[in-house]
């Protein structure tokens, strides 16, 4: 299918409400998507970014969400709404994903999967799959602090969204489904009892739902358990990430059985596979859904539906026929929560002024203190030019190729177009160092300065299809430079279900100049394309420099 219809009527919005895409600007500009409309109304996605495999909760009058996170640190990112509309990250629970050892190489699709959070006798709770090493937990009084160290509590390859529930005795119970790349089972829904404190399972665990014992089913998966009016409720998503549905499932027993029905799906809209995410309600008593959709190259985009019950079965989103299957709203009146609140969205450009990195910055692998600094050169983020790994993580030769760097620093795409701008002064010391702006995923492309046996060259590097052994970068184009300062920029732009990346170079940040040709931004294992910051030396570099940026700025889609 085609996302054309839906980036086309998302443009139209973002050209006729200037007034509210400013109301959400950045301090250095507008910002590239805004969801909230200023009117009383917001526009889906509310979080175009990829924060896949969302949950949510509600705290008093605040919320706060979480989501996968994958090779990435920090990792498992906190984000915090007053209104289920205008989010901002707040925290991560680590900087240091464990094994700390294993996760210093970039370990593409593994990591964090699908977590839940929850908030039970004034802390909140996290459980997280990893699903090459089993179930973590992670507590914390404050979830803009310290969160304990991840607790592995229980070992095992292949489970995956696990969810902690306190039942009304106050047992506290934990479901979980199942990963058969690892496991060798899937769309199974596994129920343990859990010690009080949640650092033990008591028992081996009982599978309460079947997937594969309902007609046409599969990939059961990511369940919430939830209690309401004596039943039990799991919200769960089957059929598959991109092309699936959200079933919710109910009992009046926690064991089961369990009937069930498809509360949402695509229906008539261009929403595909809304999948996998949280009820919450208002402190007013309204109920509401956030769930994903995947877009690709984007990643899995976050939207917001709103949610009400029929004879005890939750209806999502718009069900215009009346059969109690919801689908998908572009455009609905905000929740309401008592108050207005002012457009905010995650954070983007960063003029690195403080002494830590904006927190959307995140890594391909657990960083070392010594790849950056923010006080070296005050004002500037500098960037050591790490040497690249003369192996991939299968153990091939990578001669030339970085795709297994884990010194990328990295953020998601923003929006469906946008313009990121940073600005580089180089102090190379070996021969081949490279610094720049990057677009990243299984292709990847750097922009920067890299110094060459004879002089400093401004540079455009492509590695097409990087992630397949044997894949070697080429300059795809490139002129005598200096150190700096240049300015770089990449303009991308949706054209269909493509990420079209533009890149281009000034000497004053007034008049750039197109360099090479338009470059295909690709996905990644598990997550969409990124964009970011490098400074590499070849594997066999003994001595190397570094390089400083000024600032960095998204911003809508310049011309």
């Amino acid at each position: 299918m085609s996302f054309t219809p839906f980036f086309c009527r998302a443009c139209l919005l973002l050209i006729t409400l200037v007034p509210a895409l400013l109301r959400g600007a950045d301090p250095t500009g507008p910002s590239p998507w805004v969801s909230d409309l200023g009117d009383g109304t917001y526009k889906n996605p509310v979080l175009f970014a990829d924060y896949s495999d969302p949950d949510a909760i509600r705290v008093g009058d605040d919320y706060y969400l979480v989501s996968s996170s994958f090779l990435a640190a920090p990792g498992l990112p906190i984000l915090h709404s007053k209104d289920l509309v205008n989010w901002r990250i707040i925290n991560h629970v680590f900087a240091q994903q464990p094994p700390v050892e294993h996760f210093s190489r970039p370990r593409h699709g593994q990591g964090v999967w699908a977590p839940a959070i929850r908030h039970h006798d004034g802390k909140f709770w996290i459980t997280y799959p990893d699903p090459d090493f089993g179930i973590y937990l992670t507590t914390a009084t404050d979830p803009a602090g310290e969160w304990t160290p991840p607790l592995l509590i229980k070992a095992g390859k292949g489970l995956i969204d696990p969810c902690p529930f306190w039942d009304n005795d106050g047992q506290l119970y934990l479901i979980h489904g199942w990963a058969k790349s690892r496991a060798g089972i899937s769309n199974l829904l596994t129920l343990h009892q859990l010690s009080p404190d949640g650092t033990k399972v008591l028992d081996a665990g009982e599978v309460i739902i079947d997937g594969n014992k309902i007609p046409h089913w599969n990939t059961l998966e990511g369940p919430k358990l939830y209690q309401r009016h004596g039943y039990y409720y799991v919200f769960a998503p089957s059929g598959g990430v991109a092309t699936g549905y959200q079933a919710v499932f109910r009992s009046k027993n926690i064991r089961g059985p369990y009937e069930y029905r498809t509360v949402l799906d695509q229906g008539g809209t261009a929403i595909n596979g809304p999948h996998q995410g949280a009820w919450v309600d208002t402190p007013r008593g309204e109920d509401w859904f956030l769930h994903f959709q995947d877009l690709g190259v984007y990643g899995r985009v976050v939207h917001l539906q709103p949610m009400v019950w029929h004879d005890d079965w939750p209806v999502i989103g718009s069900d215009p026929d009346g059969d109690g299957k919801g689908e998908p709203v572009l455009v609905h009146q905000k929740p309401a929560v008592g108050r207005s609140y002012p457009a905010i969205e995650p954070q983007t450009s960063d003029e690195f002024p403080n002494d830590r990195l904006g927190l959307q910055w995140q890594w391909n692998a657990n960083p070392r203190p010594d790849w950056s600094s923010l006080s070296a050169r005050p004002g500037f983020l500098r960037l050591r030019s790490v040497p690249a790994p003369p192996t991939r993580n299968d153990g091939s030769p990578a001669p030339n190729s970085i795709y297994d760097a884990p010194n990328f620093l990295l953020q998601k795409f923003p929006a469906p177009g946008f313009t990121a701008t940073t600005v580089l002064e180089f102090t190379p010391a070996a021969e081949g160092e490279t610094a720049g702006l990057v677009v990243f995923g299984y292709d990847y492309a750097i922009l920067g300065l890299r110094r060459t046996a004879a002089c400093m060259r401004l540079v455009l590097i492509v590695n097409a299809a990087a992630n397949k052994p044997g894949a070697e970068e080429h300059e795809a184009e490139g002129v005598d430079a200096k150190s700096g300062p240049v300015y770089l920029r990449v303009t991308v732009e949706p054209v269909g279900q493509d990420a079209i990346c533009r890149f281009s170079y000034s000497l004053d940040n007034r008049v750039f100049t197109l360099i090479g040709t338009p470059f295909k931004a690709s996905v990644d294992r598990w997550i969409g394309a990124k964009v970011g910051l490098i400074a590499t030396a070849p594997s066999s570099a003994v001595k190397y420099g570094n390089a400083d940026f000024d600032w960095f700025r998204m911003t809508p889609r310049l011309p």
